[in-house]
């Protein structure tokens, strides 16, 4: 049931945050039921649990006419005042204070500018915010947290958006006709060129079989293929007479290498040939 409730819940950020616009830090725009019920009931740290429930970090808010309606409770909610206290004030610019529920739908407006998710457990005002695109709504059961799903008329206000963005509007279909005419203009000068070119290959057509040459411009000579290149036919030289001819140049003969090769013997003295008495 646990793993059911958290898909449910990313399922309904991915949503909002999709088509809504809503990014991390989330903020939360708190009335004063839902602040004394997380106290009555021990939901606390406030933040980590919300934080828990839609995936990432968020801002809890609260308005001052909220904070005096709870001074205003007595003192049973004593408590729920001094905490909500120390939240971060959302403006709401009432010279004179207003109820919770009014205070609220004057800051959320038509369409959630600020994109605040509401937790509340006044059932009647997160029915009121389901008219309104782009509202989340939060609510306590007890000791836990839940994100109310998406209701119909938020999620058919997004596929009309979607339908809207997917046709041309009026100064789009304006700058497409402007478009359109441009490029017909075009093509039919394009056309009127291409028949006068027509013209002109019929005529020469007829020219050339009449025997007549019309000069329309210079021609340019084709290069013809030459013959091979006879460096490259010239016949490899043969090693023997590569060295031969190299020897004559140098001026060396056969002869006088091989005197130079003759090996010299060394004779032995006669002293060393007589016998020793």
């Amino acid at each position: 049931m646990k793993v059911k409730k958290q898909k449910r819940h990313r399922r309904a950020v991915r949503f909002y945050t999709a088509c809504f616009g809503f990014r991390e830090p989330f903020k939360i725009l708190c009335d004063g039921t839902f602040v004394h019920h997380l106290l009555t009931n021990g939901i606390t740290p406030a933040d980590t649990a919300l934080a828990n429930i839609l995936g990432a970090s968020v801002k809890i808010f609260i308005t001052r006419c909220v904070v005096a309606e709870l001074k205003r409770l007595g003192s049973s909610y004593s408590d729920s005042h001094d905490v909500a206290r120390n939240l971060i004030t959302a403006r709401c610019d009432h010279e004179k204070q207003k109820s919770a529920v009014a205070c609220i739908t004057e800051v959320i407006g038509e369409n959630n500018p600020e994109h605040f998710f509401v937790a509340t457990q006044d059932a009647e005002l997160r029915n009121k915010f389901h008219q309104i695109p782009g509202v989340p709504a939060i609510y306590a059961l007890r000791n836990a947290l839940f994100l109310e799903r998406p209701s119909t008329f938020q999620q058919e206000f997004v596929k009309a958006a979607e339908e809207r963005r997917s046709h041309l509007g009026d100064l789009e279909y304006k700058i497409l006709k402007k478009k359109r005419v441009s490029t017909d203009e075009a093509r039919d000068s394009f056309d009127a060129n291409e028949i006068k070119i027509l013209e002109t290959q019929d005529l020469k057509s007829y020219c050339k079989r009449k025997g007549t040459v019309t000069k329309d411009g210079i021609k340019f000579k084709r290069n013809k293929a030459k013959g091979p290149n006879p460096l490259s036919c010239k016949k490899k030289k043969i090693q023997g007479n590569a060295d031969a001819a190299s020897r004559k140049e140098s001026g060396v003969d056969d002869n006088t290498r091989s005197r130079s090769r003759k090996r010299k013997r060394s004779r032995k003295s006669k002293s060393t040939t007589e016998p020793i008495v």
